[in-house]
C-alpha cells in the first residue's frame, strides 16, 4: 500500500492526517501552510451556509458532500491551534462531549426535566467577565439572525413589548424618521432602526425573519427569471408599465 492509499480512509483520524500533511512545513501545500484562523474563517461560514442550502433543497448527496467540507473546517482550525500549542482536535471533541452531557441533565443525570437550553447556556456564562444578558451573541451571525437573538435575550429579562402592536407601531415611526432624515448618515441609521423593528415585529408574530427573507429572495429570483423568459427583448428596453405587467403575470404563475 502506497502513501496515498494510506491517507484515504473513512474515519476522522485519516482526515486529521491529511490536514497535517497539507500543513507540513516542508512537504505540504504552500497555500494551506499560509492559512490562519482569520483567513479560513470566511470559508467556515461559507461551508455552513452551503450545508443549510443543501438542506433547503433536500439534496442528500449535496448535504453529504457539504458536511464533509464543514468537517474539514473544524479539522483545519484545530490543526492551526495544535501547531500554536493552544488546543487539539481531541480537546475540541472532549469539550463538546462534556457540554452535551452537561446540557442534558434530564438524559445523563438525575434531573426530572431539562431546565432549558438557554438557561443552561446562561449558567455557563456565569463565570465570564461579561455579565450582560446579551453576552455571547456572536458578532459573525447574519445581521437579521443576530438582531433576533439580541432581542430574545433582552426579552428574557423583561425588556420587550407585551404584544406585536408595539413593534408594529415602531415600524411606522422609523419610516417617518427615515423621511425626516437630513443626511446620508442619518438615513443609514434610521434604515437600520427600521430593519431592527421589522425583525422585532416578525419575532412577535412567531416568524423567523432570516428564513422569511430567504424565502422572499427566492420568490423574487424565481419570478424575475420568469419575467426574463416572457420578455420579448432585454428588460432594460422595457418601460415600467410593461415590466409591471410581466411581473404580475410571473407572480400569478408562481
Amino acid at each position: 500500500m502506497n502513501e496515498l492509499d494510506e491517507l484515504r480512509g473513512t474515519s476522522l483520524p485519516e482526515l486529521v492526517r491529511i490536514m497535517a500533511r497539507l500543513r507540513d512545513p516542508e512537504a505540504g501545500c504552500a497555500w494551506d501552510r499560509e492559512q490562519t484562523f482569520e483567513t479560513i474563517a470566511p470559508y467556515t461560514l461559507e461551508e455552513a451556509y452551503e450545508v443549510a442550502d443543501a438542506i433547503d433543497r433536500r439534496d442528500m448527496a449535496a448535504l453529504k458532500d457539504e458536511l464533509g467540507d464543514l468537517q474539514l473546517q473544524v479539522v483545519y482550525h484545530a490543526r492551526i491551534a495544535e501547531e500554536a500549542g493552544t488546543f487539539t482536535l481531541d480537546d475540541v471533541i472532549v469539550g463538546i462531549c462534556d457540554k452535551m452531557i452537561r446540557r442534558h441533565p434530564h438524559v445523563f443525570g438525575n434531573a426530572a426535566e431539562s431546565p432549558g437550553w438557554e438557561a443552561l447556556k446562561a449558567e455557563e456564562r456565569g463565570g465570564h467577565d461579561d455579565k450582560s444578558a446579551l453576552a455571547g451573541v456572536a458578532l459573525a451571525l447574519p445581521a437579521l439572525k443576530r438582531a433576533e437573538k439580541i432581542q430574545r435575550r433582552a426579552a428574557r429579562v423583561g425588556f420587550d413589548w407585551p404584544d406585536a402592536s408595539g413593534p408594529r407601531a415602531k415600524i411606522d415611526e422609523e419610516l417617518a424618521e427615515i423621511e425626516a432624515a437630513g443626511t446620508a448618515d442619518e438615513r443609514i441609521a434610521e434604515v437600520g432602526d427600521l430593519l431592527f423593528s421589522v425583525v422585532n415585529y416578525a419575532r412577535h408574530l412567531g416568524i423567523d425573519p432570516e428564513a422569511a427573507l430567504r424565502d422572499a429572495t427566492a420568490r423574487f429570483e424565481r419570478r424575475f427569471r420568469k419575467v426574463e423568459d416572457m420578455a420579448e427583448k432585454p428588460l432594460s428596453g422595457l418601460n415600467i408599465d410593461r415590466l409591471e405587467a410581466l411581473w404580475q403575470k410571473a407572480k400569478a404563475a408562481s
